[in-house]
């Protein structure tokens, strides 16, 4: 559940969005602020938060265009544009090499397995599923959006979108060390912090 924390902000500009898509804007910028502090606060490495400030990032300027331009036609994109947004992230957190997930799964792992090429690899593969589905979801989004389909088809694009990466997240680490275990065979006792 540590993954969800993160799209906090994105599950807020999507509930408050239908009183207003400048509202949900700003809601969701507003939740992410408040989330990057918290982390701060908490101590929390500011070079793996690549998540944290691409999303007030998005939301800064999509307050700013809704909130100058409430009618304009970007409206009926919200949801593509977010999963475009949060698709970008994932794949530059990629290139830059720090996976947006390693930043969250720290939170789960102790500090002595961080730095490990197997804690790396996860989060390598972890965040190229989220960004694949984000990429599928905002191009699925945009056809909605493009050809008129019906809400119901965005809401379920829009929960595939998350809760297919999110299956995914839950099962793969634990498949992946009994992987490694295997082949390496290394100690029960020592691999059970690579990953989280």
């Amino acid at each position: 559940m540590n993954y969800l924390r993160g799209f906090i902000p994105w599950l807020v500009f999507a509930g408050v969005s239908s009183a207003g898509w400048q509202w949900g804007a700003l809601a969701g910028l507003v939740a992410a602020a408040a989330l990057l502090i918290a982390d701060r606060a908490a101590g929390l490495s500011p070079g793996l938060r690549l998540l944290e400030y691409g999303t007030i990032v998005f939301f800064a300027a999509l307050a700013a265009v809704a909130f100058a331009r409430p009618d304009s036609g970007l409206r009926m994109y919200g949801s593509a544009l977010s999963m475009g947004w949060l698709a970008v992230i994932a794949w530059v957190s990629i290139a830059v090499r720090r996976p947006f997930t390693m930043g969250i799964a720290r939170r789960m792992a102790p500090p002595e397995v961080w730095h490990t090429p197997f804690f790396r690899r996860i989060n390598v593969v972890l965040t190229a599923a989220w960004a694949l589905s984000f990429t599928v979801s905002a191009l699925a989004q945009a056809a909605a959006s493009a050809y008129g389909w019906h809400l119901a088809f965005s809401i379920l694009i829009q929960l595939a979108g998350f809760v297919l990466p999110a299956r995914f997240t839950a099962v793969y680490p634990e498949r992946a060390r009994a992987r490694f275990m295997k082949a390496s065979g290394t100690r029960a006792d020592i691999q059970g912090g690579l990953a989280s």
